[in-house]
């Protein structure tokens, strides 16, 4: 008989393991910084997670469909206790709070977004799961905010976010000076 699952990360003797999570947040329609702030905010809400850093936002190019406003973007960095499929669903439910419809247009506009960029010791691809996110080394808008908050870093797989931030510098990115 196996133990009940629990949603949590890990246990030691109840007490759960918070590990690293990184999330990246944008929008492009209606108050892109009400809307980011407000799921900051939510992110910090999440049980058994804590908020432990947030980066500058960053006024970014959309990918894909081009004619479309400007995105804002950021990332948070989490401490949390939550297992990743759990920490995903919270994430989607938050999104769907926030206002988020989705349309099926892929990289379109929205009024939020919400991903689980990488989740501490986790590498999956599933159907409804994929860590780290299969597309963030492409992606200035996520690297550049991560590379704020966390100089250094290695994603495993995919290499030094200084590396990979270099490899897509090509893409509009400004950082801003706006409180969120």
């Amino acid at each position: 008989m196996g133990r009940p699952k629990s949603g949590r990360a890990g246990d030691a003797g109840g007490v759960p393991q918070a590990v690293e999570a990184v999330v990246g947040l944008g929008a492009n329609e209606g108050d892109t910084v009400a809307a980011l702030s407000a799921a900051r905010r939510a992110l910090a809400d999440l049980p058994t997670t804590r908020l432990a850093a947030t980066s500058s936002l960053y006024r970014t190019a959309p990918v894909g469909w081009a004619h479309q406003p400007d995105f804002l973007n950021g990332v948070c960095l989490l401490r949390t206790a939550l297992a990743p499929e759990v920490l995903g669903e919270a994430l989607f439910d938050l999104e769907r709070t926030l206002g988020r419809v989705r349309t099926g247009v892929r990289n379109g506009p929205r009024v939020i977004d919400i991903d689980l960029l990488y989740y501490e010791g986790v590498r999956r691809d599933g159907p409804t799961l994929t860590l780290p996110h299969p597309r963030l080394h492409e992606r200035a808008f996520v690297l550049y905010p991560w590379a704020e908050i966390m100089p250094g870093f290695r994603i495993p797989g995919l290499g030094a976010l200084d590396d990979l931030c270099r490899a897509v510098q090509d893409q509009r990115v400004e950082r801003l000076e706006i409180t969120w």
